[in-house]
């Protein structure tokens, strides 16, 4: 390999992309544009829940209950409401998620050490939202009941009731439990891998519909030089959009940077290195801008949003998906960020995501040049 022919490879496709000033202010301005869409219109956190309230028993302990959903801010509580049709007009209509009914008796019961109801009406439209919220009112009743009954044993005169099991959280890494510091570094993955797919897609098709692709496979260029002289021109677009989505994560999301950043940047640097090969291995299949533009898409923005473990746990899925994820290198990137990120994490424990990445790149380096080679012939 000449490394006089690969930086002239490199200069041409600079060149190229320093004349189209749209298209380069498009590719910097993308990573920005998705980081503060995600960023701040995805969260998976579960508060502020419209909530209203039916209130049977209309005594002081079921309004001091009514009291504690008000004062936590898991729950909004709209009002309280007189029959059941209210709640379910209001569930119907949007406005409400969780109808909260305090049945006869309640207050009684409870200080008896009888069973008290509360009947917990949930929309069902959003599952996940709808399991969180009933468990929010479940933590909330449980622990309020708790503390009636102990009052009122010792009001006559028993011993304090001890609850058996004294559950204290203590949440690693993620202390805040922020969904933001969860999604901004998986975000990084995304980003980087439709960028550098999308952008070298088009490089090698465009060549052959321009026509220029037959004076390129004219001069002494070998199928490597070739691929990595292009390589080099898009490596520093997406280098420089890896930077500016590093940066808005730690300075605009302020999503805790626990790791060692030199290991993120190489990382980094093999990943978009794969990506990039992966576009122009898509450009080389297809001589078409269009066909390469849309199996582009379909392969680097479908699989590292959906395949990666960047919202959607992977181990909730079924075992024949769990199976096509292993191939997927966005999801080894993802588990990179958010230990590098979130949990501080060095080589020791990342090693084998980092070894798949360089495989992976290397492996479609290999097969691109080898696929350019036969179009030589």
């Amino acid at each position: 390999m000449n490394l006089r022919r690969t930086r002239a490879m490199a200069r041409k496709e600079l060149l190229h992309i320093a004349r189209d000033p749209r298209s380069m202010a498009m590719a910097l301005a993308v990573p920005v544009i998705m980081l503060l869409l995600y960023g701040f219109g995805l969260t998976l956190d579960v508060d502020h829940i419209p909530t209203l309230i039916y209130d049977f028993d209309r005594t002081p302990e079921s309004r001091e209950a009514i009291a504690r959903f008000q004062g936590s801010r898991y729950f909004q509580v709209l009002g309280t409401v007189n029959d059941y049709a209210a709640i379910e007009r209001a569930i119907d209509r949007d406005r409400c998620l969780l109808g909260v009914v305090i049945q006869h008796d309640f207050a009684r019961n409870l200080e008896a050490g009888r069973q008290a109801q509360v009947q917990l009406i949930l929309d069902g439209s959003d599952s996940n939202t709808a399991s969180i919220a009933q468990g929010y009112a479940d933590a909330l009743l449980r622990s309020y009941a708790a503390e009636i009954r102990s009052s009122a044993l010792m009001r006559k005169g028993g011993a304090k009731l001890e609850i058996p099991i004294d559950n204290r959280l203590r949440a690693l890494y993620n202390t805040e439990l922020k969904s933001r510091n969860y999604i901004v570094p998986g975000l990084i993955s995304v980003i980087l891998m439709i960028i550098a797919a999308l952008i070298t897609s088009l490089t090698i098709a465009r060549e052959w519909e321009m026509g220029t692709m037959e004076h390129l496979l004219a001069t002494p260029l070998r199928p490597a030089e070739l691929v990595l002289g292009k390589l080099a021109a898009f490596f520093t677009i997406g280098f420089a959009d890896m930077l500016i989505a590093i940066g808005v994560g730690i300075f605009v999301f302020r999503v805790p940077m626990r790791g060692n950043m030199l290991l993120l940047v190489i990382s980094s640097c093999i990943f978009l290195f794969g990506a990039l090969c992966w576009g122009i291995l898509i450009s080389a299949l297809t001589r078409s801008q269009l066909v390469a533009y849309q199996l582009g898409l379909l392969t680097s923005f479908l699989p590292a949003f959906l395949l990666s473990g960047f919202v959607y746990s992977i181990e909730n899925m079924p075992v024949a998906i769990q199976a096509i994820t292993y191939i997927v290198p966005s999801r080894y990137f993802v588990t990179i960020l958010k230990g590098v990120f979130l949990k501080g994490v060095g080589i020791d424990v990342l090693w084998g995501e980092l070894v798949f990445l360089f495989v992976f790149a290397s492996a479609v380096f290999f097969i691109t040049t080898r696929k350019l080679r036969q179009k030589v012939a």
